[in-house]
């Protein structure tokens, strides 16, 4: 039953009231509280009521929400050809609705047996980089796919397409654009969002480049197990002195039905496909794998088996599992190790035992791991954390100590000849990483400067701040190998390494050169200054021809094609990339947008540590007027205040609005204070000791330079933010008056139940109970007097913010009197797609 809700936009007056299902649910007048006249983007200014139907947003914002984006580009290693594809950015209510069962921290719909709502492309358009020429692939009407990747030669892309009987396997000829499905292929994709996706797909080429090694749907699986009429006894968990902290991670195994469940929809047989002919080719027994990744030469197998006691507390990754070595057959050829179940590790700590298992990628069967010194534990004192082990075919000698690390191991990247890796650490405690360069494999008539025939002995290149990016070197560019696996390109004695390019001004993206005999550093590109432009792909291994894509304030994004006018052939002199050439010519969707004006701002807080923000300005502004306006921000954690100001972003980019986005209020008149910087600066053990202090220091600082520049009424301003933003956002609501009203997203406001530590925080709840309950604003909620709106996906997924922080946040600033409006969104997740 509809009914009309009194308006009153006064304190605390409730403005309509119904009881469903038990539940009082309450709605207020947000945007009126902010002074807004027009009509509200989250249906709340135009008479709020209390409803469980969609409603659609005016069309201004509708047209803009659903304006087409610029498309995603892809290059195969040939480098001669583009793929362009478009995502999918909202998915419908149905689509998001189709059926999933939550296992061991995966959704996995029952209908195809691969991850809830993945992310899908349409609009498959193959480019051809010499003259531009296109070629639309061949698909029928509303296709849509996922998990593309091309083939090593760079003349096939493989990707999959869901249907409502299974994931099929398609392949497209990227000369001609021919698209068809591999017959009689159904691919178990349950466990890709479990671990890192690169290793996690359900095919991955194989290196000759005309099969792939895919993870299928068992033969005679039969139907899914029905959960029993009867339980079949307790669930027993037990522990027996020995201290096992763990995140509050979601969707976990519950009971031994859905430990059969995970069995059934994860267990998948690994198969050769030849892309050619359609063979199929079963490899040894059904498992459930984890890893499943081809050696360089194509003759091996790495696997990573999960098997049973499984977990009620941790997610499938850190199941117990077996990694092996097959050969084509399915026989074990090598035993990596037996990895137990990973309850135990320390906070902040890693597991003992190899660990970052992977192939040595132009080694024809050289494996390469880690394994800790400190038993994982990060407050161990010793002289070296972790050492990087390897082992070759035919594994008869056994795994040979490469070198150590003195600070935890943060990854080795080797380059494409072999005689050269880069290795990297970070410091837990001052959040410092190192990169070293040696040689792991020397020979006699080498003379490098980072000591290459003396292997143990490394050069080090870099030692900085993670948190500065002013000084972020940038990171090496990857090249795939003919083998399909990727190493660090290079040219000569130069590596390449792509950075953001972050400044006072704003982010500039560049691409440099540099050479590891002499450590000379070369800029081979960075982007105008009143622009944006990233580097896509490099064209040539030189870097005397780039795909980039560029933007300005008025311009879209487009792809260009840069190359080096004055390149003679020699590398030392690759020249500058002056020659221009448009790519692409996409046109403004959104042209009333152009009307929004935007400026990086930088300011101080009160205890002198520069601040910054992007102030918007609605289309309909007119000089002199002060507007209603709203900050959106997410607090970060730092150690040192110098770099705790720093510039993130560019106000040189094309404004486009998409999704839940805070720049919507920016066509209902108001000005958006976006990314305002909140800093929380301290020692990482105790940081948030001063939490609530240095959030409300930097918001009152947003609004004071606002205010300063004339441009917003102070009091006039309301706050919002997404996850530890909502966080965030219920705090300051709490324990200031800066803000006349919030909105907080899917966030977690009780810390108590998240007891063994939240963010960046590194002490437990019984370590230190005072700072838990100073930071939870749930404590707080009689204090909350301004008008909050919390929304939650109903299905949330993210470690922390199960929905019940939301639901119980209302029922406390509800019994305290306060105002507010509980809005559960069924269905979606952390980030709401439909």
């Amino acid at each position: 039953m509809r009914y009309n809700p009194h308006v009153n936009y006064g304190g605390s007056t409730v403005t309509g009231e119904r009881i469903t299902g038990g539940l009082r649910r309450r709605s207020i007048q947000v945007g009126a509280v902010l002074g807004l006249a027009a009509s509200g983007m989250l249906a709340l200014a135009g008479g709020a009521r209390a409803q469980d139907g969609y409603q659609k947003a005016p069309d201004a914002i509708l047209k803009v929400l659903n304006a087409p984006v610029t498309p995603r580009a892809s290059v195969g290693r040939a480098r001669d050809i583009v793929l362009l594809y478009s995502p999918v950015l909202y998915p419908s209510i149905a689509d998001v609705a189709q059926p999933f069962v939550r296992l061991a921290g995966l959704r996995v719909d029952v209908a195809t047996n691969g991850p809830h709502n993945a992310p899908r492309f349409n609009n498959l358009v193959l480019k051809k980089v010499a003259d531009g020429h296109e070629e639309k692939i061949d698909l029928p009407l509303d296709f849509y796919v996922s998990q593309l990747s091309w083939s090593p030669d760079g003349h096939k892309i493989a990707f999959t397409h869901a249907t409502d009987s299974g994931i099929e396997l398609w392949l497209v000829d990227a000369r001609t654009g021919k698209a068809a499905a591999v017959p009689g292929v159904k691919l178990n994709a349950a466990l890709s969002a479990a671990g890192p996706s690169d290793e996690n797909l359900p095919c991955h080429w194989m290196p000759e480049g005309t099969s792939l090694l895919c993870q299928t749907i068992p033969a005679g699986r039969g139907a899914a197990p029905k959960p029993p009429l009867v339980p079949a006894g307790p669930r027993v968990q037990e522990s027996f002195g020995k201290a096992a902290p763990v995140a509050t991670f979601e969707d976990l195994l519950e009971n031994e039905y859905d430990a059969t469940l995970f069995d059934y929809y994860a267990t998948s047989q690994l198969a050769v496909i030849d892309s050619e002919s359609g063979s199929i080719t079963n490899v040894g027994a059904p498992g459930i794998f984890l890893m499943s990744d081809p050696a360089p030469d194509g003759s091996h197998i790495l696997v990573a088996r999960l098997h049973r006691p499984y977990s009620y507390i941790v997610p499938a990754e850190l199941f117990p599992r077996d990694v092996e070595v097959w050969d084509l057959s399915g026989r074990v050829v090598y035993k990596v190790a037996s990895l137990p179940l990973q309850e135990n590790v320390p906070i902040g700590g890693v597991p003992t035992g190899p660990r970052d298992i992977d192939w040595h990628p132009n080694k024809p069967g050289t494996l390469v791991w880690v394994e800790a010194l400190d038993d994982g534990d990060p407050k161990k004192q010793v002289k070296e954390r972790d050492k990087v082990m390897w082992v070759h075919e035919p594994f008869t000698d056994g795994p040979v100590e490469l070198t150590r690390v003195e600070k935890r191991f943060a990854g080795i990247a080797f380059g494409e000849r072999g005689d050269f890796a880069i290795l990297r650490d970070f410091d837990r405690d001052t959040l410092r990483g190192r990169a070293w360069f040696f040689n792991p494999q020397p020979t006699p008539d080498q003379d490098w400067t980072f000591h290459a025939d003396k292997p143990e002995e490394k050069t080090l290149v870099w030692d900085l701040s993670t948190q500065d990016k002013y000084h972020n070197p940038g990171t090496p560019v990857l090249w795939p190998l003919p083998n399909g696996h990727s190493a660090v390109m290079q040219q000569s004695n130069y590596i390449f390494l792509l950075g953001a390019g972050a400044s006072p001004d704003g982010e500039r993206p560049f691409l440099d050169r540099l050479d590891i005999r002499t450590m000379e550093l070369k800029r081979i590109f960075q982007g105008e200054a009143k622009s944006y432009e990233e580097i896509e792909a490099m064209l040539s291994t030189g870097g005397t021809r780039l795909l980039t894509r560029r933007e300005s304030p008025q311009d879209p994004p487009n792809y260009l094609i840069r190359d080096s006018l004055a390149y003679n052939g020699n590398f030392a002199d690759p020249g500058s990339l002056t020659q221009v050439t448009a790519f692409t010519h996409f046109t403004d969707a959104t042209p009333e947008l152009r009307a929004i004006k935007k400026q990086l701002v930088t300011y101080k807080r009160a205890d002198g540590v520069d601040l910054s923000m992007t102030v918007y300005l609605p289309p309909d502004y007119k000089q002199g007027e002060r507007r209603p306006a709203v900050v959106w921000a997410y607090p970060l954690e730092f150690t040192d205040a110098s770099v705790a100001g720093q510039v993130s972003g560019s106000p040189y980019r094309f404004t486009t609005i998409t999704g839940p986005s805070p720049l919507f209020f920016l066509l209902d008149g108001y000005v958006v204070l976006d990314g305002a910087s909140m800093p929380v600066i301290g020692d990482p053990e105790t940081v948030n000791n001063t939490y609530i202090e240095q959030i409300t220091s930097s918001a009152k600082a947003a609004i004071d330079k606002a205010a300063e520049m004339g441009v917003v009424d102070p009091n006039r301003v309301g706050v919002g933010g997404h996850s530890y933003g909502a966080f965030m956002t219920a705090n300051l609501l709490a324990h200031s008056d800066l803000f006349r009203a919030g909105i907080a997203r899917s966030g977690a406001y009780n810390r108590t139940l998240t007891p063994f530590g939240f963010q960046s925080e590194r002490r437990t709840l019984w370590q230190a109970p005072e700072i838990y309950i100073k930071v939870s604003p749930f404590m707080f909620a009689d204090k909350i007097k301004a008008p909050i709106l919390l929304i939650h996906g109903e299905a949330d997924n993210n470690s922390g913010t199960f929905p019940m922080q939301s639901d119980r946040m209302y029922r406390a600033i509800k019994g305290n009197g306060g105002s507010v409006r509980y809005v559960t969104l069924p269905e979606e997740a952390h980030g709401y797609s439909a």
